[in-house]
């Protein structure tokens, strides 16, 4: 899956922003169940099955109306969930010390695919260590980024 082009993204933004919730970002690609156009949303209070549902038949309908993608594809409304996709460098710069999985359209010092903690953001450059390297991302060159959800197994035992 990679993100969606700037031309889709700004017909699913003011339909996601119209029904009130936070446009985290959207990919489009081959799925389990063929083409799918995967959109998240967010909200501070988290994402409920009516949420999607509700901003997946306005979305549907306008996307239908605008026709932009022109083979048939699933239509996929979810929250960005544990393994929080990352679109924006405003994005990457909330998730800071995380550990992050990053997917390069456009190849840095020979090299795709990073794992390691995001460091700093600045301007539209994400910088990651992995193996105690510092790689300078270009956010606009990414395919595909993830924060690797960190669940730790110690707990209350409840």
């Amino acid at each position: 899956m990679r993100r969606v082009s700037p031309t889709i993204e700004t017909v699913i933004e003011p339909v996601v922003s119209g029904l009130g919730y936070e446009f985290v970002g959207a990919q489009f690609g081959q799925a389990e169940n063929g083409q799918t156009l995967r959109v998240f949303i967010d909200t501070d209070n988290g994402v409920v099955v009516e949420d999607c549902v509700a901003v997946s038949k306005q979305l549907s309908a306008v996307l239908d109306v605008e026709d932009t993608i022109k083979s048939a594809y699933q239509l996929e409304v979810s929250s960005p969930g544990l393994d929080r996709p990352l679109f924006t460098a405003d994005q990457f710069a909330k998730q800071i010390k995380e550990t992050v999985k990053v997917k390069m359209a456009v190849a840095v010092d020979g090299r795709r695919n990073f794992k390691g903690q995001l460091v700093d953001v600045k301007g539209d450059v994400a910088m990651i260590e992995v193996d105690g390297i510092d790689y300078e991302l270009p956010v606009v060159d990414v395919e595909e980024a993830y924060v690797i959800a960190n669940i730790s197994k110690s707990g209350s035992g409840k």
